[in-house]
This record gives C-alpha cells, structure tokens and sequence, in this order.
C-alpha cells in the first residue's frame, strides 16, 4: 500500500509542477490549439490555447513509475520491481500517446483543426493496438496467469465467452480484434470527451480512481492466496493499481491547469493516451464489460455522436441535438461551460459509484464471502 501512495502523491506533485513548465514552452514556440470553426462561437476564445497537454501526465506516469518501483526496491517491498502487465499497459497508452502527438502536431504545423486523416489514425492504432493484443497473451507468471486472456469478462472471464474454443491460432486472432475494438472504442470516447475545460480530465481520474480500488480488491482476493468462487485470477494487480494510482494523482495535478479556464489543453496526445489507459485496465483486469458502466458518461457522450449522425444522414439533413457531441448540444441551450462540466463530472461520478457496487455485488452473489485464506 505503501508504493500506491507513494507513486499517486509523486504523480499529483510531478505534473501539477510539471504543467506550468510545459505551458511556457508552448507558448514560447507558439503551439497552440485550433478551435473547430462550426463549434459553439463562445470557443473562438479558446483559439491559441498551448495544446498536447496529455504529454505531461504520460511522461509523469513513466517516470513516477519506474521512479516508484525503484523506491520500494531500496525498502525492499514486495512490489519492488516492474511487471509484465504494468510494462505492457505503459506500452499502450504510450503507444496511443504517439498517436495523438503525431495528430497534434500536423495540426500545429498545418495551421489548421484537422490533423492526421481518419485512415492514418486507423492503421496506427491498429498497429500498437495488434503487437499490444500478442504481447499481452504471453508472459505467463509461476500460477500461469498472462495479462491478458482469451475470454470476454465482465468482472472477471467468462467461461462460456472463452475464445480458445475455436482452437488456439483462431483464439489468438479473435482476441487482437477484441482488444482492437475495446481500444478503439475507449480512444474514441475519451476523445469525444475532451471538448470542455477539464471534462475528460476530471471524468478520466474518477475512473482511473476506481481501478485502484478494485485492483486492490482483487489483490487481497487473489485466487493464490484466497480458495473459493470468489477469487480472481488477475495478473499483477498490485502493479495495476500502482499505474491507476500515479495516473489518477497526474490527471488531478494537470486539472489544476485544465480546468476552467484552461490555461493548456491534453489535445489527442492526452486524449488517445487515456483511452488506451483505460482499455489495458479493462482487459488487464478482466472487467472488459464493466468498463462501459464506468465510463457511462464517455458512453452517452459518445451516442451522441452515433445517433446525431445516423440520423442526419437518414433524415435527410435533420439533427436530434442542437450540436454533437452532447456536451455542445447543453452549451447552445444555455448552459454555461463551467455547468456543463460540474454535472457531467456528477454524472460521471454516479457511473463509477454504479460500477463499484456492480463490482462488489457480483463477488458477493459469486459466494465471495465464503472464500477462505489457503494456508
């Protein structure tokens, strides 16, 4: 426990310094965001805003990382060295990271809102996304385990939505599409969320937040230490909560710079890097599906997209909301953005707080509360 907030007190500290360092290199090299000319018109003034913001707290999680694990090394700690699913889970958001960056920078150079085409996008991520998915079935641990595994999970695998049914080399080719589309899936949907000063920041640390408690919760509960249907078998899940920790305690010192009024912006640098976060910490810790309930906010958010273009399209030229993503459509009824963002973070809150009973509750209807310590 130690090591978790160690590496969550180091993140807050690191990036809340960090931030206001990185703004004057911005400005001093003029990188600064281009606003979407078809956005609400109070945005205008956010034109020139220093932008890749997301770089600070992705650097800040490797470094308080690697920083961290070589701290409880010299206190000789049981956590004192890396992990396969922490070095792989630092590969994807790193990976995604580059994503972004390289995105972010076309726009800065180009001038313009648009950065790398829809297929660049694509071919990249999919790229980190495949050699992540092949990595992540290897590196099995003494009781066997991998990061990740061929069943789709809910709070922990499923049995009968195991991949290895349809032989081992078809197992492996439906798992790396499935981790594709997790990642495509939490990319997208943070991306759509960073629209507002501070909203996905906010929303990001609370369900960064939750995984360290559910991490934990599946450490103590671990099926090597603990016999029963309750047990989860989870690789590194110390480690994991150590990652989701330092970030959440990065993503609140960058808030102290994000939030309204923004003085910087994670641009997709940030953005991509989260969402590549959130989907190792869905597949790493078998909570693949619940993920959706966490990140219900991100969800809606993301719907709004969906359904405001398909309708478009279907109705020849008519919108359900003013303006998508949602949190525009509140902007042109009125709200102010500060508002938007307060309850949205509300609502993003009511959705963690749902996943955590959700988590809770499955391992007590599972018979968790029967498990016994193996001696």
């Amino acid at each position: 426990m130690i090591g978790l907030l160690i590496g969550g007190v180091l993140g807050l500290v690191f990036a809340a310094a960090g931030t206001p360092l990185f703004i004057r290199f911005l400005v001093k090299k003029g990188y600064g965001q281009f606003v979407r000319d078809d956005g609400p018109t109070s945005h205008k003034t956010k034109r020139g805003t220093p932008t890749m913001g997301g770089l600070v707290f992705v650097v800040v999680l490797v470094v308080v990382y690697f920083l961290t694990h070589a701290i409880l090394a010299m206190l000789d700690s049981e956590l004192a060295g890396p992990t396969a699913s922490g070095v792989l889970l630092l590969f994807l958001t790193v990976g995604m990271a580059f994503v972004g960056f390289v995105d972010d920078f076309t726009k800065i150079t180009k001038k313009q809102s648009l950065g790398l085409t829809p297929m660049g996008k694509i071919v990249l991520q999919g790229l980190i996304g495949t050699v992540f998915a092949v990595l992540a079935l290897n590196f099995p641990n003494s009781d066997g385990l991998t990061p990740a595994s061929t069943a789709i999970s809910f709070v922990r695998d499923i049995p009968w939505l195991e991949m290895a049914f349809a032989g081992p080399v078809l197992a492996y080719v439906l798992f790396v599409i499935w981790s594709n589309l997790i990642t495509t899936a939490t990319t997208n949907a943070v991306n759509l969320t960073d629209g507002l000063d501070g909203l996905a920041t906010g929303a990001t640390a609370m369900i960064t937040g939750a995984y360290v408690l559910m991490s934990i919760f599946q450490a103590s509960q671990a099926c090597g230490t603990i016999t029963g249907p309750g047990c989860y078998e989870v690789r590194d899940p110390m480690d994991l909560a150590l990652l989701a920790a330092i970030l959440t305690g990065s993503l609140l010192g960058f808030l102290w710079w994000n939030t309204s009024p923004a003085k910087i912006f994670m641009g997709d640098t940030g953005s991509l890097a989260l969402g590549g976060a959130l989907a190792g910490f869905a597949i790493f810790t078998r909570t693949e599906i619940l993920v959706v309930i966490l990140a219900g906010l991100m969800v809606a958010i993301t719907l709004s997209v969906i359904i405001q273009v398909g309708y478009f399209k279907l109705s020849g030229g008519k919108r359900v909301f003013l303006m998508a993503p949602l949190q525009h459509h509140f902007e042109l009824k009125g709200w102010a953005e500060v508002t938007v963002v307060v309850r949205f973070w509300l609502i993003s809150l009511v959705c963690v707080t749902v996943g955590l009973f959700v988590f809770y509750g499955e391992w007590l209807l599972a018979g968790g509360g029967t498990a016994a310590v193996t001696p």
